[in-house]
């Protein structure tokens, strides 16, 4: 059985949020749901997640799981909010646990923050199944751009996260810490061997002004036409060539506020003795010169 697929553009942050559901009236799947933020007030807001809701709630949908790719930089998640409106299961890649060890000493989160996950309902490792009502679904761990990095295979369509990219753009940055262009680069062709047929969804897309943003592309397209890794690029110069690009890349708008939000999955930082939330900026610790 194949998902019907819908997929939410967000612009402000380039990111796809995708619903996968059996039908109308049947069991659903949230995938990578973004939290609106405006970083110069700190004002967060759910227009993004609502528009998911109503497709939701138009098509009668009982929504089991919500899914993350990966603990993304480049926006806030809306995953304990969906959670909140749904009592979904929050889900994502085992990797998560070494994500939260290297950011909780760079933003200082102290002895009461978790390292082992639990923020998350389940943590899905390479090779574990799951369904979504009659859907079947599978997890293949995709690590590269980031420890945490799954791809879920849903029938016939595949959530590749920050993995690939529109072939124009070609692959993930490899320069947070876990990164790794040589993981990223097997974790690729693994995708590649998946059925011909499979549909391909992006995370992201950052359209050229000739085209609108993209949320589907094919592995025949990706395999011939990605300016990365298509038409058999080799490992050595993969990894050569996301070294040199990484190295000319700016830090992600919303990297501080995101990763402080995502570790928790989607929960805000407790709030002090003044009932006021605070999100932390570590001071001349990220970017900078190479």
């Amino acid at each position: 059985m194949n998902p019907n697929v819908e997929s939410f553009y967000d612009p402000a942050t380039f990111t796809f949020t995708y619903v996968v559901y059996e039908g109308d009236g049947g069991r659903a799947a949230i995938i990578d749901p973004v939290l609106d933020f405006e970083p110069a007030s700190a004002r967060t807001a759910t227009a993004s997640a609502d528009r998911v809701l109503d497709f939701v709630q138009a098509h009668r949908l009982s929504v089991e799981w919500i899914l993350e790719t990966h603990a993304h930089a480049d926006h806030l998640t809306a995953a304990a909010y969906l959670k909140g409106r749904t009592g979904a299961t929050v889900a994502i890649g085992r990797g998560i646990t070494h994500v939260q060890e290297r950011f909780k000493a760079l933003f200082g989160l102290g002895p009461d923050f978790a390292t082992d996950g639990r923020q998350f309902d389940r943590l899905f490792g390479d090779g574990d199944t799951f369904a979504i009502g009659a859907l079947e679904a599978r997890v293949i761990a995709t690590p590269g751009h980031t420890d945490d990095s799954l791809t879920y295979v849903i029938g016939d369509a595949a959530f590749v996260g920050d993995t690939l990219f529109a072939p124009e753009t070609g692959t993930a940055r490899v320069d947070f810490p876990g990164g790794d262009a040589r993981k990223l680069y097997r974790s690729i062709r693994r995708l590649f061997d998946l059925p011909p047929q499979t549909r391909l969804f992006l995370c992201h897309d950052y359209p050229p002004p000739e085209r609108a943003a993209r949320a589907e592309t094919s592995l025949e397209e990706q395999r011939t036409r990605n300016v990365h890794v298509g038409n058999n690029a080799s490992e050595d110069a993969f990894v050569a060539m996301r070294t040199a690009r990484d190295a000319t890349l700016p830090v992600p708008r919303l990297i501080l506020p995101a990763l402080q939000v995502n570790l928790r999955a989607g929960e805000l930082p407790p709030p002090d003795a003044n009932g006021i939330r605070y999100l932390r900026l570590p001071v001349d610790q990220i970017g900078g010169a190479k």
